[in-house]
């Protein structure tokens, strides 16, 4: 991994995305890595997260394949994605994490990163559940994790839009520092995570 693991978010590699999640002790910073390699169309999720949160990965993954073609990963919408490969999805945590759902989204756009070669924007970390038709659904512990946000420098963080209520908890001085995206689907989050967003 590039420079992720040494807390620096500001030059990511392709497939690599960072999520907030909620610990024991608050919130943290969780960098997710995919990688792909030949192999059988299996999907591998390792990681300190249980099992809620690893089938995340579940949801994202279809999510993805049933976009592959809209989201130009594949040249037409009836070839399987995963023919002859595999995909290994690990959730790097930076603390001891609650086994709740939150990382569907940012499993998603390690995917997207890695399948279409292209990094996710720097100093950017995302929050959020997803359906398999891509809705983006609240979570929760928002406060604790844009604080965590800010102690790990992040510019801007990617916000379910239905957890708006949620930044009255936040302090305005944490906020007024920082960029808070709402997303209401995942096209938001695309556009979001990418510079330059995704077209």
């Amino acid at each position: 991994m590039e420079t992720a693991s040494h807390g620096n978010f500001s030059n990511l590699s392709p497939g690599i995305s960072i999520g907030l999640a909620c610990s024991s002790t608050g919130g943290g910073i969780i960098v997710v890595e995919a990688i792909e390699f030949v192999g059988k169309g299996d999907l591998l999720r390792t990681g300190q997260l249980g099992g809620v949160a690893l089938e995340s990965a579940d949801v994202a993954l279809s999510w993805v394949r049933k976009n592959a073609a809209l989201l130009n990963l594949s040249a037409a919408k009836e070839i399987n994605l995963l023919e002859g490969r595999d995909i290994h999805v690990h959730f790097h945590p930076s603390c001891v994490l609650k086994d709740g759902s939150s990382a569907g989204v940012t499993v998603a756009i390690s995917l997207v990163s890695l399948l279409s070669n292209r990094k996710v924007r720097g100093n950017t970390a995302m929050t959020g559940e997803m359906s398999l038709n891509g809705l983006v659904l609240p979570v929760g512990g928002v406060k604790d994790k844009i604080l965590a946000a800010h102690r790990h420098g992040i510019k801007i963080v990617i916000l379910p839009k239905l957890n708006l209520k949620d930044l009255n908890e936040v302090p305005y001085d944490i906020l007024h520092g920082m960029e808070v995206l709402l997303a209401a689907t995942m096209k938001d989050v695309l556009d979001y995570a990418f510079e330059g967003g995704f077209a």
